[in-house]
């Protein structure tokens, strides 16, 4: 039987998808994630997320009236879920970098955002003279686990999760699933063996395993 790691411990729904193609799985959180205090000034109508975990820390603040600009279909969905208004979601901080670049010189923003974040948006808005805030919400920390066997399969979330994962173990002959092409950057520090999921969702990184791993 082939074997999956997944460094994000999944839904019911979605171990069912790994259960239901034969695949044994393992999983666990490589990261943790820890909501910190935080202010948000009243007088910014726009708000940048490029997480859920950004969404979430926010909302239990609440965020007002603002236009949302995101990164994910699940990070819109969560947003939408709590009343917000999403003017755009696109699939990579570097699209939506592009996207707010092209049409919002002149307005103003808040990037909401964890301690380890990539670089892509604020440089984009620092390099077309855009006025924004950056606000961290939330702090992810390693959490390291060794394994003593070998998995067809490790399914990555974050550039965070392959550094967590390869700080105890080796890829080796491990296939790394990766979420997008931040995650499978990372990734490639470690291993040739890299493919992308076809979108931004856990699914779509379930749905690649098992494709790979049924041929």
């Amino acid at each position: 039987m082939k074997s999956v790691l997944s460094t994000k411990k999944l839904s019911p729904s979605q171990r069912e998808l790994l259960i239901n193609a034969g695949v044994s799985l393992v999983e666990y959180n490589a990261i943790k994630i820890e909501f910190v205090p935080f202010e948000v000034s009243e007088n910014i109508d726009n708000a940048i997320f490029t997480s859920q975990n950004a969404v979430k820390a926010v909302m239990s603040y609440g965020l007002g009236d603002r236009s949302c600009f995101c990164v994910g279909e699940k990070t819109k969905s969560l947003l939408e879920e709590n009343g917000q208004n999403v003017i755009k979601m696109a699939e990579y901080a570097s699209e939506l970098g592009d996207y707010l670049a092209k049409n919002y010189k002149n307005d103003s923003f808040q990037f909401f955002c964890g301690n380890i974040r990539s670089d892509e948006i604020p440089s984009k808005l620092i390099e077309n003279d855009i006025i924004f805030e950056e606000i961290e919400v939330y702090k992810t920390t390693l959490n390291p686990k060794k394994f003593e066997r070998q998995f067809d399969a490790v399914l990555f979330f974050s550039p965070s999760g392959v550094r967590s994962f390869v700080s105890e173990n080796k890829m080796n002959n491990s296939k790394a699933i990766c979420i997008g092409t931040t995650t499978a950057t990372e990734a490639k520090k470690y291993t040739e063996n890299v493919v992308i999921a076809n979108a931004t969702t856990v699914e779509s990184v379930i749905a690649k395993a098992v494709k790979l791993l049924k041929t």
